[in-house]
């Protein structure tokens, strides 16, 4: 994921069981294939060059089992580490918070969600036989990557699709190529996360 062209489109498979996604750049060309190995106790997730699944180029792993404070490992082919993303806490449950974290254990980025309704609507109204079906349609949650200043670099939104399986990463200002593959591992690790929470 080098000299990538924002924005970057997220989107889900809808025909098979897994919860597997493509991510392709504001060209149309695939930069990554995104799969999670099913009925794991701790997450584990593939990160493939293209659908083809040839080669593997990144890694993410859960640092223990299922639990509400479990951060997530990033790691390049070679097994080098490249950061992780862990939810922050008790402050997820109403609004989603995580934290980013840099290969030398730092905290570089928070990502927040911006208008928790819009994800409780999303819930609530997707529960209903038929309206469910278009609440993909009605309510796009987003989230901001934001520096330890509070500036935001980056914007994760869902966009209106049924099945709410399409989503758009947007760069709000310059950064380097560490940290832009660092945010985009973190920004793919959460939305899986997140779109099981509903």
């Amino acid at each position: 994921m080098n000299n990538l062209s924002f924005p970057i489109k997220f989107v889900f498979q809808i025909s098979t069981f897994t919860n597997d996604f493509t991510a392709t750049d504001s060209t149309g060309k695939t930069v990554a294939y995104v799969k999670q190995k099913l009925f794991k106790l701790k997450e584990d997730i593939s990160i493939f060059e293209n659908e083809g699944q040839g080669k593997l180029n990144f890694k993410i792993k859960a640092d223990k089992w299922i639990d509400f404070s479990t951060a997530y490992n990033f790691t390049d082919s070679e097994g080098k580490e490249l950061g992780k993303v862990g939810r922050k806490g008790w402050a997820s449950l109403w609004k989603a918070h995580y934290e980013l974290i840099d290969q030398h254990q730092k905290l570089q980025y928070h990502i927040r969600e911006e208008n928790a309704w819009i994800k409780v609507l999303d819930g609530v109204l997707g529960q209903i036989p038929i309206l469910g079906v278009f609440t993909g349609y009605l309510f796009n949650p987003s989230y901001i990557v934001s520096d330890l200043q509070g500036k935001k670099v980056a914007r994760l939104k869902k966009e209106a699709s049924f099945f709410g399986r399409k989503f758009e990463v947007s760069k709000l200002t310059d950064i380097d190529q560490d940290d832009e593959q660092r945010i985009l591992l973190g920004l793919m690790m959460m939305i899986l996360l997140e779109r099981r929470r509903g």
